[in-house]
């Protein structure tokens, strides 16, 4: 290396990349999109999970089968998976609508969908609206 060789400067930036309705999006480490977009980020994997949930909830309810089970069985499900999904069909609207039109945290996933969650709708918006989601890495990292 001559001395007029520069070494070429790196710059970190802490971020991630998830992949969000087909599309990779950047999550900066506050939960926010690293590049905002004025169209709408639709992630169509958790709109067609959520018409799923009330999908199977109007089926259940109109009769047409009486049990998860039998429900299951037709649609070749296991009964916990779609015991899972019919929760989806008590999301506060503002989560469900958040979610339609691509407006919900970059942070937001299926799998956070699928987990338990609290029926009060102001809860479930405080949970999968909140624009900051501490990452649980994250917080370990900063406690050692």
């Amino acid at each position: 290396m001559t001395p007029t060789t520069q070494i070429p400067e790196t710059t970190h930036i802490p971020m991630t990349f998830r992949p969000r309705g087909g599309k990779t999006v950047i999550v900066m480490p506050d939960g926010s999109r690293g590049v905002v977009r004025r169209e709408a980020t639709i992630d169509n994997t958790m709109i067609k999970v959520i018409a799923r949930g009330f999908r199977w909830q109007q089926i259940l309810y109109d009769g047409t089968y009486t049990s998860i089970e039998d429900l299951a069985a037709a649609e070749k499900i296991n009964p916990s998976y779609i015991s899972r999904i019919l929760r989806l069909a008590f999301l506060s609207p503002l989560v469900v609508q958040a979610i339609l039109d691509g407006s919900h945290p970059a942070w937001l996933t299926m799998r956070d969908l699928l987990e338990p969650f609290p029926m009060d709708w102001r809860q479930q918006e405080q949970k999968f609206l909140a624009q900051f989601r501490a990452e649980p890495t994250v917080a370990m990292s900063k406690a050692a």
